[in-house]
């Protein structure tokens, strides 16, 4: 379980994340959504103990989220995924499940998941910004952490990769706990148990998945993009404008 109670953190004086109280329950998958810098980034560094709050707290199973006990037990991918550039995907993958003590066939599953088309033995220096977001989640999922913490996954998959993905939160639901950021709305609608949505560092929205408004008419935008709209303060045009 992870906490947010009271959860503020600022930078240069500037309010990021303000005040925020929320439960991340144990076996969800919880989409926190919402536009570019309204924070998400924040919240998932605090979660993973990277940065402390200013105000407040965050804790892992009651365990500040900055102390290594709390940290042991998840895993954490940054929007942009850095690794040696000399070392190929499968050495990669490899260090990283025997770091985790895994077992000794998770290694090759974990490539498997990263559909790398072969390119497990190439430098990863060699890689597209797509392949090594691929590599990054599959290192990410290794076994051996209970808690998923992944920012904005999805950005830079391709179609296979993106479904992959997908499949992947499916089958770890009610397994592991999964917190993800995200400003796609489809996305989010397709895979979270539970909608959080921040808006200027605040939470505006917390949901289950059967209480968000679903569908779409012939003409008309979809019910889940109006809601998020109104709670945003932004438009379709808006979105699609700004590329958030």
């Amino acid at each position: 379980m992870i906490r947010f109670d009271g959860a503020t953190k600022r930078f240069g004086g500037r309010v990021v994340v303000d005040a925020l109280t929320i439960e991340i329950r144990g076996g969800e998958v919880t989409a926190l959504l919402g536009p570019n810098g309204s924070g998400k980034t924040t919240t998932l560094k605090m979660a993973a103990g990277l940065i402390r709050p200013d105000g407040g707290s965050v804790t892992i199973e009651s365990r500040p989220a900055w102390e290594s006990a709390a940290r042991a037990d998840l895993a954490y991918l940054p929007q942009r995924v850095a690794f040696p550039e000399a070392l190929t995907g499968r050495e990669i993958v490899e260090f990283y499940s025997a770091l985790r003590g895994a077992p000794a066939d998770s290694a090759q599953r974990a490539l498997r998941f990263a559909a790398l088309n072969g390119a497990g033995g190439r430098a990863v220096g060699t890689y597209s910004g797509g392949m090594a977001q691929r590599l990054g989640l599959a290192v990410a999922t290794l076994p051996g952490a209970r808690m998923l913490l992944l920012d904005e996954p999805g950005a830079a998959l391709d179609p296979e990769g993106l479904a992959g993905f997908h499949r992947l939160l499916r089958e770890e639901r009610g397994t592991r706990t999964v917190l993800f950021t995200s400003h796609q709305i489809a996305e989010v609608e397709r895979v979270a148990d539970r909608v959080l949505v921040l808006n200027r560092g605040r939470l505006v929205a917390d949901v289950m998945r059967a209480e968000l408004p679903i569908g779409r008419g012939p003409t008309e935008p979809a019910p889940l993009e109006q809601w998020y709209d109104l709670l945003v303060g932004t438009s379709v045009t808006d979105r699609l404008g700004s590329g958030s």
